[in-house]
């Protein structure tokens, strides 16, 4: 007889994980690796109380107008300087060059930088920084501006994919430093593609 009950109670059990756990939410791959990521403990930015009722990012719907092949323009005499961030920390990028492109019948240009502090560290020797600003701020998407990362092209060209602009680390915890985006980087239009601000799933 005990061992029926005992059968019984782990059946009970298992069915109640099953049905607790929930599938990833998102749209493409990047939305549910994102949101697969914030519910992980290990590496969530979010808070404790928020990652327990957290459900997925809202993000814009995927736009290929957003997947943009951009001019890419080298400036290699570019001095060091130190970027400000929502703290005192100040880490030291390079203007690494500059992207120039199209979009809904208007050109623009946005700078892309390189963290010097990055350059040693295993996989990030290629890496690039590109945060940017524009009219969704403060609406839709986060007040401070988002980011997206790239790799150094091997041309003239490179693909940015504004469906995978992300928010700073600081719009869900304000214990994260954060690099402020330059106004240089400034887009005087709506981006309607990438991640929205929190909170608003």
């Amino acid at each position: 007889m005990r061992i029926y009950v005992l059968f019984f109670t782990l059946c009970v059990i298992l069915c109640s994980c099953k049905q607790e756990k929930r599938p990833v939410l998102g749209e493409t791959e990047y939305q549910k690796e994102q949101n697969a990521n914030f519910k992980d403990a290990t590496i969530s930015p979010l808070k404790d109380k928020d990652r327990k009722d957290f459900k997925g990012l809202e993000f814009f719907k995927f736009d290929s107008t957003y997947v943009i092949k951009t001019s890419f323009k080298r400036t290699p005499n570019e001095t060091v300087f130190k970027m400000k961030t929502t703290t005192d920390r100040e880490p030291e990028y390079v203007k690494y060059g500059e992207l120039n492109f199209d979009l809904k019948g208007k050109n623009f240009t946005l700078n892309i930088y390189q963290n010097q502090g990055l350059i040693d560290k295993e996989g990030y020797d290629d890496y690039l920084f590109l945060p940017f600003l524009d009219e969704t701020n403060g609406i839709e998407s986060y007040g401070g501006g988002r980011y997206i990362d790239a790799r150094i092209p091997k041309n003239d060209s490179m693909v940015i994919d504004f469906n995978k602009a992300y928010n700073p680390y600081c719009a869900y915890n304000d214990k994260y430093s954060c690099p402020i985006v330059p106004r240089e980087n400034y887009l005087n239009t709506r981006i309607e593609a990438g991640v929205k601000t929190f909170g608003k799933y």
